[in-house]
């Protein structure tokens, strides 16, 4: 089978060609046998690099770009080669997708001008966060920047999985509620007024659910704009309340009290907050400064305050899991991990470990809550159809006994 490649030889310059080999590890294996640093290694007829999407101009760079672009750079220094002779490497790379190598070129310039990586990352109007910011600061401050970057990517490839879990369980719940709200409004402005004109013939009053059914779809037919006009005003509603920090917070107590929901937003933002803190506290970040970082990761602002409240105790001399522990708002079981790994020395530790659990324990909510969402909508959808056809049915077999 034929592979194109790219790789870096020992003069730190960029050779691409295509190879026949049995498959990409025989041909990886291959190129490092004979003194090449791989980048690249494909299908010929494939025509991307690293999921970049080449050829396509994109306004910013996706979380997938910036995790592809921290793993190559974290590759290529820890095989030895100097930064600035990395990131030329990576422009070069990567001169097929615009604004990454555009990105790339903007970074060089400022770490040929004597500024750390950091400085000139921190300078490219807010694409890297400032979590990442101080992820690399770290571990340029402690001469391993290639191994810092190599965690770097560990930790956004696990946030995006943790996304990515969430968003792609919602997507069947959400097909099927906007389904079954669509097969409710087809039988009730096309399908039931189709009887009506035989109902309002026959003369004879309808049974009471008849009447019901018949001025349901009466309305919907005069005045299914009204409904329209409530979806855009209820989205906009609440988009300019989540947009006002006070009533979001407002918003997001109510949230986390929402019967199963608030127990998968609490695991999500619980996973994220201990792995945030232990890879920050793992790379020499101080405590104080990584705890003010995860405030600002957190989409809850319920549980933004409690972990400012708990930067305040921690400044009067309190342990972090004993602060935790009184703001009453995360899960005892993760307060008591933190207070042991806190106790014993292994803080770091016992945090991810933490983020792994509750990764676990989000993926559970959420299988019991589609197990509960998806019967009920199913259920809910069959006795509403259920019930215009029966109301239907009466008012035929009350026609018919007039007729006879």
């Amino acid at each position: 089978m034929l592979f194109a490649y790219k790789a870096v030889n020992s003069q730190g310059e960029t050779e691409e060609g295509i190879r026949d080999a049995v498959d990409q590890l025989q041909l990886i294996s291959a190129l490092q046998a004979e003194g090449y640093i791989p980048i690249r290694v494909e299908p010929a007829n494939a025509k991307s690099f690293l999921g970049l999407s080449l050829g396509k101009s994109q306004s910013k760079l996706s979380q997938k770009d910036i995790g592809l672009f921290t793993n190559e750079l974290a590759t290529l220094l820890e095989s030895g080669l100097p930064l600035d002779k990395s990131l030329l490497v990576l422009m070069d790379l990567t001169e097929d997708h615009e604004q990454v190598s555009k990105l790339i070129g903007r970074v060089l310039e400022k770490v040929k001008g004597g500024s750390t990586l950091a400085d000139a990352l921190e300078k490219q109007s807010g694409i890297f966060s400032k979590f990442y910011l101080n992820m690399v600061r770290a571990g340029e401050a402690g001469g391993s920047l290639g191994e810092v970057l190599t965690r770097l990517t560990e930790y956004l490839e696990r946030s995006r999985e943790l996304k990515e879990t969430v968003s792609t369980a919602l997507i069947y719940p959400v097909i099927l509620l906007v389904m079954s709200l669509a097969s409710l409004f087809v039988m009730l402005t096309f399908v039931v007024p189709q009887f009506s004109e035989m109902f309002e013939s026959a003369g004879k009053a309808l049974p009471v659910s008849t009447q019901i059914v018949v001025g349901l779809a009466n309305w919907l037919q005069s005045y299914w704009w009204i409904l329209v006009l409530s979806v855009v005003f209820s989205t906009t509603y609440m988009k300019l309340q989540l947009a006002d920090p006070v009533k979001k917070k407002v918003w997001d107590g109510r949230f986390l009290k929402l019967p199963l929901a608030g127990t998968i937003i609490l695991n999500k933002e619980t996973a994220n907050i201990t792995r945030t803190l232990g890879t920050l506290l793992g790379n020499g970040v101080s405590i104080l400064s990584a705890l003010v970082i995860v405030r600002e990761t957190v989409d809850n602002l319920v549980l933004a305050s409690a972990i400012q409240e708990t930067e305040e105790q921690l400044k009067q001399g309190k342990n972090m899991s004993d602060a935790l522990l009184e703001q009453n708002m995360f899960p005892k079981m993760a307060m008591h991990m933190i207070k042991m790994g806190e106790e014993t020395g292994r803080l770091e530790e016992m945090l991810l470990r933490v983020a792994t659990i509750y990764d676990k324990q989000l993926r559970v909510s959420i299988a019991r809550m589609l197990a509960l969402l998806e019967p009920v909508l199913i259920i809910s959808l069959g006795l509403m159809i259920a019930g215009i056809i029966v109301s239907i049915l009466l008012a035929i077999l009350s026609v018919n006994d007039l007729a006879f």
